[in-house]
């Protein structure tokens, strides 16, 4: 995902918005993890991001590049501290 922050400026609208999209994704997947490991603080924090950046999704990618940029640098902040904190992937082992 860090490889699409250094792209953004270069690609089209189009893909800025799916790349912004996708990001949403991720920071919604880290949201869920985020109540499994028990940080509710984590875990509202980042979904709100997470949907914020899906419904604003279309101006961010018609604006101004470099904001983009920066709310995807911002997200990914966030998960690297996540990270940090907790190395290890949490894997269900539910039977649906």
């Amino acid at each position: 995902m860090e490889e699409n922050i250094s792209i953004i400026k270069s690609v089209g609208i189009d893909e800025r918005e799916e790349i912004i999209v996708d990001f949403a994704r991720w920071l919604e997947k880290a949201s869920q993890e985020a109540l499994v490991h028990g940080e509710r603080g984590f875990a509202m924090m980042s979904a709100s991001m997470a949907e914020a950046m899906r419904v604003n999704a279309d101006e961010l990618a018609r604006d101004d590049p470099q904001k983009a940029e920066r709310v995807l640098q911002q997200a990914s902040a966030m998960m690297a501290q996540f990270k940090a904190a907790y190395p290890h992937r949490v894997i269900s082992r539910s039977v649906h």
